[in-house]
C-alpha cells in the first residue's frame, strides 16, 4: 500500500523556509496568507506574485484558506448575506490569482444548533437556505472557475448535519473538509463522535483535512503526536475511503512540522 503524501498550511513568509520539503515529493500546500479582511480588501496582488514565485515548478495540489473571520455562512440577515457573498468572491479571485483549485470556508454549525435546530420547527431547512443565500453564487463561480470549496468543522457535533449541507448543493464545487483537531476537542468537550467516525461520515466527499493535535479541551494545533487524537484510528479510516483528500499540517508553530512527519513516518501512517 502506498503511505499518503502530507503536505501544510503555510504563509508566504514560511513558503521559503518549507520549500524544499514540499518540492520533494510535490506536496499539497495550502495558501493561508489571504484569509484576512485587511488583506482582501487591500491590493494582494503582490502577495500573489510572491506566493506563485516561491511555488514555481511545484507539482503539488494548490488550495488557500478562504476568508471565515467576524462571520457565519448560515447568517440570515440579508445585508450579511450581501457582505459574506464578497468576502468568497475575494477569495476565489485569489484563487485564480494563484492557480488554486482549493478553498477552504468554514461550517456553520454551532454547539448551540446542535441542541436547538429540532427545536424550532423548520430550522434545518432555514438553514440550508440561509446558506444557499449566501454562498450559492461562490459555489456556481467555482464551478466556473475549477475550484472546489472545502466546508470544514468548527462546532460541528454531528458531522452529519455539514455532510446534508453539503449534499443540498449537490455541485462537484462544495466538498467536505474535516479539521481533526476541531473534531477531536468536539469529542471531548461536547460529546461527538471521534475524529475517526468523521472521516467515515464525509467518505467520497472529503477532499480535505487540516491535521493537527491537541488534548480535547481547545484548539492547539499542536505537532501531531503531542495530544491524544488516535491517529491509527484516523489513517486506517482515510485508508478506508477512495477519496484522496489534500492532507496538510496546520500547525501553530511550523517548527512541528519535522517532528509531525516523523510521527507519522516512523508508525507507517503517511509520508
Amino acid at each position: 500500500m502506498t503511505l499518503p503524501v502530507v503536505g501544510a498550511a503555510l504563509r508566504n513568509a514560511e513558503l521559503e523556509t518549507y520549500r524544499d520539503w514540499l518540492f520533494e515529493k510535490d506536496r499539497d500546500v495550502e495558501l493561508q496568507s489571504f484569509h484576512t479582511a485587511e488583506v482582501l480588501d487591500s491590493d494582494w496582488s503582490a502577495l500573489a506574485e510572491e506566493a506563485r514565485r516561491l511555488l514555481d515548478g511545484h507539482n503539488g495540489r494548490v488550495g488557500i484558506h478562504g476568508p471565515f473571520w467576524g462571520f457565519t455562512i448560515g447568517t440570515m440577515d440579508p445585508g450579511f448575506q450581501q457582505l459574506v457573498a464578497r468576502r468568497m468572491d475575494q477569495g476565489l479571485d485569489v484563487c485564480a490569482a494563484v492557480g488554486a483549485t482549493q478553498m477552504v470556508i468554514h461550517s456553520p454549525y454551532t454547539t448551540w444548533d446542535f441542541n436547538n435546530l429540532d427545536n424550532q420547527p423548520g430550522a434545518r431547512d432555514r438553514m440550508m437556505d440561509n446558506a444557499r443565500a449566501t454562498i450559492g453564487a461562490a459555489v456556481k463561480r467555482a464551478e466556473d472557475i475549477g475550484v472546489t470549496l472545502v466546508m470544514e468543522n468548527i462546532e460541528d457535533i454531528d458531522p452529519m448535519d455539514r455532510r446534508r449541507l453539503v449534499e443540498h448543493f449537490d455541485s462537484p464545487a462544495l466538498k467536505i473538509s474535516i479539521d481533526t483537531g476541531h473534531a477531536h476537542y468536539a469529542h471531548q468537550t461536547n460529546g461527538a463522535p471521534p475524529v475517526d467516525y468523521y472521516v467515515t461520515s464525509a467518505a467520497d466527499l472529503l477532499h480535505h483535512v487540516h491535521l493537527q493535535d491537541n488534548e480535547g479541551y481547545a484548539d492547539r494545533h499542536w505537532a501531531l503526536g503531542e495530544g491524544t487524537i488516535r491517529w491509527d484510528a484516523v489513517f486506517r479510516a482515510l485508508n478506508g475511503i477512495e477519496a484522496t483528500p489534500h492532507l496538510v499540517l496546520e500547525l501553530r508553530d511550523k517548527s512541528g512540522i519535522p517532528a509531525s512527519m516523523r510521527y507519522l513516518e516512523e508508525r507507517g501512517l503517511a509520508q
